[in-house]
C-alpha cells in the first residue's frame, strides 16, 4: 500500500505542480473537508545562498495578521487598495473580512467587464463618498443578468450583501460554470523519492499561489483607472495616459493608428502583437516626442485602447492626444475614458457597504 504523505497532520500531500528556482508547489487536499490546497515548498538551501531568509521571515511574519481579530470577532484594519474596499473597511468601526471581500470581489467583476473602476474621482474623499454610497453606473454592454450580480455585491450594507453559496447558484455565475472533477492522490504521478527527499530538505511555507500573468492582471486594472491612479504613490516620475474604448476590432484599430501615425510624418515601430511605439518627426523642449499605443481586447466586441508617453515633453504629449489623436480616431472611439458619457448609462445606487482578504496559509484551488 502506498505511503501517505500528510504534513502540519491535516493536509495530504499529491503530486507535483510546478517547480521554480526557490520551490516546489505540490497538490494537497485537506484530510476533514477534501478541500484542493497548493502547497509550496520551499528549499532552506536555495533560499540561503541567496540571502533570503531575513527577508522570508520578514513577510511570513505579517501574514497572519494576529493583533486584527479583535474579542467582538471582527477585523479593525484597513488594508488593501482603497479603490476596492468596501465602505465597512473605510469606516474603521470594525468589519466581516469574508463579506468585505465579496464586495472587492464586485468591483473586480466591474473592472473585468467595464475596463475600468466602478468608483472614480480624482479626488479620493469624493470617491470614498461614491463608495460609502454604492454610487456606480453601468456600461451599455453589461447584459442584464451580470448587472443583477454586481448590484447585489456592491451593496453598502454588509448585512443585505449576497454571500458566496447565492452566487454559486445565481444564473449568470452558473453559465459555463463546471465543478472541477476530484482524483484520487494515490493516481498521481508523484514520485515518491522526490517527494521524500523535498520534505526532509525544505521548509513547507502555506502560501497562494501566483504568477506573474496574476500580477500583470492587476497591474493592468490598476492602469486602466486614470481617475484613481495610486502609480504616484509609489513612483517617483508620473506618467501621461489616454485610454479609450472601441468597438472594432484590436486589428482595424491598430490599422487606423498605423494610418494616423503616417499622416503625422510619424515614425512606428512594433513593440510586440497590438502595441506599437510613434515617435515624432520633429525635436521638441524634450527631444522628440514618443508615444506608445497598445490594443486589450476586454470583451468579445469591446476593446480598450491605451497610450501613454514614453519619451519627450509631456505638454506636447497632450497637445498630441488632443488635437491630433482625438480628432483622427473619432470614427472608431466609442468613449474616451474619463468622459461624461458614461452618466447617460444606466446607473445602480444602493444605501446597503471590503478589501480584507483573510490571509490564507495553503490555496485553495
Amino acid at each position: 500500500m502506498e505511503e501517505r504523505h500528510v504534513i502540519f497532520g491535516k493536509y495530504e500531500m499529491g503530486r507535483l505542480l510546478g517547480k521554480g528556482t526557490f520551490a516546489k508547489v505540490y497538490y494537497g487536499k485537506h484530510l476533514v473537508t477534501g478541500e484542493n490546497v497548493a502547497i509550496k515548498v520551499i528549499s532552506k538551501n536555495q533560499v540561503k545562498k541567496e540571502g533570503m531568509m531575513e527577508q522570508i521571515q520578514r513577510e511570513v511574519s505579517v501574514m497572519p495578521l494576529p493583533e486584527q481579530l479583535r474579542q467582538d470577532g471582527l477585523l479593525h484594519t484597513q488594508c488593501g487598495t482603497p479603490a476596492y474596499v468596501a465602505p465597512e473597511v473605510l469606516r474603521k468601526k470594525g468589519y466581516d473580512g469574508s463579506k468585505a471581500d465579496i464586495w472587492s470581489c464586485g468591483v473586480i467583476l466591474y473592472v473585468l467587464l467595464a475596463g475600468f473602476l466602478p468608483f472614480q474621482e480624482e479626488n479620493v474623499m469624493k470617491m470614498y463618498r461614491k463608495v460609502f454610497k454604492a454610487e456606480y453606473h453601468f456600461q451599455p454592454w453589461f447584459s442584464t443578468d451580470s448587472k443583477k450580480l454586481i448590484s447585489r455585491l456592491l451593496v453598502a450594507d454588509p448585512e443585505k450583501r449576497i454571500t458566496i453559496p447565492a452566487i454559486m447558484r445565481n444564473h449568470w455565475f452558473l453559465r459555463g460554470f463546471s465543478r472541477p472533477v476530484a482524483f484520487s492522490i494515490q493516481d498521481s504521478c508523484l514520485e515518491k523519492t522526490e517527494q521524500e527527499q523535498d520534505l526532509d530538505s525544505c521548509s513547507v511555507l502555506q502560501t497562494k499561489v501566483s504568477s506573474p500573468e496574476f500580477y500583470n492582471a492587476f497591474e493592468f486594472i490598476s492602469s486602466m483607472s486614470s481617475g484613481f491612479d495610486l502609480s504616484s504613490l509609489f513612483e517617483t516620475k508620473k506618467k501621461s495616459g489616454s485610454m479609450f474604448t472601441s468597438k472594432f476590432s484590436a486589428s482595424a484599430i491598430m490599422e487606423k493608428i498605423h494610418g494616423v501615425a503616417r499622416g503625422l510624418n510619424y515614425k512606428v515601430s512594433k513593440v510586440k502583437d497590438f502595441k506599437v511605439r510613434l515617435q515624432g518627426p520633429c525635436e521638441g523642449r524634450k527631444g522628440k516626442l514618443a508615444v506608445t499605443a497598445e490594443v486589450f481586447e476586454v470583451a468579445p466586441e469591446v476593446a480598450v485602447v491605451e497610450f501613454s508617453k514614453s519619451a519627450g515633453d509631456t505638454l506636447e504629449y497632450t497637445k498630441f492626444c488632443e488635437e491630433d489623436v482625438r480628432p483622427a480616431l473619432k470614427d472608431i472611439v466609442w468613449t474616451w475614458q474619463g468622459d461624461n458619457a458614461c452618466n447617460n448609462d444606466n446607473s445602480s445606487s444602493n444605501n446597503n457597504s471590503s478589501p480584507a482578504a483573510e490571509d490564507c496559509e495553503i490555496a485553495m484551488l
